[in-house]
This record gives C-alpha cells, sequence and structure tokens, in this order.
C-alpha cells in the first residue's frame, strides 16, 4: 500500500505543474540539508562533526517521500562535490565528499529513501510509528558512515564506532525523536 507524503498535501497558491512542484521539492530537500550542514560543532577527536544534517536527511525523506527524498540528498551530496560549500561547515569539493565523512553522504541517500519509503506506507503519521522509521534512517546513516569510516581511516571496528557513532548516539536520538514528533504534528496541520 503507498499513500501520499506529506509535500504532496502542501497547498501552493500557483499551479506550478508536477514535473516543477517535484523539481522545487527536490532542490528545497537539498537546500534545507545545506543549511542544516552549517550547524556545526566539531569534537576534537573525530573528523566527523556534529551537525543538523541528520536531522534534515530524515525530515526530507519523510516529506517527500522515497524517490523526491533519495534524489534530493543525491543532489545535495553531487552539488557540495561540485564546489558549493553544502557540506558541514561550508566544506566543499571532491576531498571533502570522498573523505571521512562519504560514508555518511551516501547513507543520507539511502537513509532518505528508506524513511521516504515507510512515509509512503503511512509511518509517519503517528509518533509510535514515526519514530522507529526515523531510527531506521538513523541507522542506514551510521551503517554506512562508520563502515567507510573505518575503511578510510584504516582502522578496526571498534574504533570506527568510537569515532563515528558513540559521541553522536545521544544528539541524534534527540533530532530522531523530534523528527519523528514533527512529522505527525505537519500531518495534522496539513489535513486541517
Amino acid at each position: 500500500m503507498t499513500t501520499a507524503v506529506l509535500a504532496d498535501h502542501i497547498p501552493l497558491r500557483i499551479d506550478l505543474g508536477a514535473r516543477t512542484r517535484t523539481a522545487a521539492l527536490v532542490v528545497g530537500g537539498a537546500l534545507l540539508t545545506a543549511a542544516a550542514a552549517q550547524l556545526v560543532f566539531r569534537l576534537p577527536w573525530t573528523p566527523v562533526p556534529v551537525t543538523g544534517q541528520t536531522f534534515a536527511v530524515l525530515v526530507v525523506g519523510g516529506a517527500l517521500g522515497w524517490q523526491r527524498g533519495a534524489a534530493s540528498m543525491a543532489l545535495y551530496m553531487m552539488l557540495g562535490a561540485a564546489g558549493l560549500p553544502f557540506y558541514a561547515g561550508g566544506e566543499r569539493g571532491w576531498e571533502a565528499a570522498t573523505g571521512a565523512t562519504a560514508g555518511y553522504l551516501v547513507g543520507f541517500v539511502v537513509a532518505a529513501a528508506a524513511v521516504g519509503h515507510l512515509a509512503q506506507r503511512g509511518q509517519d503519521r503517528r509518533f509510535e510509528t514515526s519514530v522507529p522509521a526515523m531510527l531506521a534512517g538513523m541507522a542506514i546513516i551510521y551503517v554506512f558512515g562508520v563502515s567507510w569510516l573505518a575503511i578510510h581511516l584504516s582502522v578496526d571496528s571498534a574504533t570506527a564506532l568510537e569515532l563515528g557513532l558513540v559521541p553522536f548516539v545521544i544528539g541524534d536520538a534527540i533530532k530522531l525523536a523530534v523528527a519523528g514528533l514533527l512529522m505527525p504534528v505537519a500531518w495534522r496541520l496539513a489535513e486541517r
């Protein structure tokens, strides 16, 4: 069963047409993620910064659905790699796109698709189903991010977990809970 996602219920004052609306949503999701990436706190012992990106990825995936959410994150990743200051703290370019956090960037695409798929099945409409959907997205980001971090730094999995997961668990738990609450609230507002 596939249902409409939140973005399909946002009324517009002008008729953009389906393709233009989709393009605007995809670009908007990429820009939201780029803005969230500028909220940065660096920890001295890890190359992975604390940012607002993961929150944006979950919300974009949930609001846009799997195809538009994944396209939005792929666009975000490509624009940053092409040289726009879209990554954490304004980082940009191919080196940043393939560096220590490359796995997280790829994970953003897969996570947005997964959360979007779950949203299309209606799991973003109630807090008790939205939070597990967001948790699944966050887990995907960690799997890709920590795996690549281990490869990139040539460290064992325990060290990669210490650098790429452990310092972020509490903050990301808060982000996914807020995203999990935001989606049902947004649905209630959209259905009024």
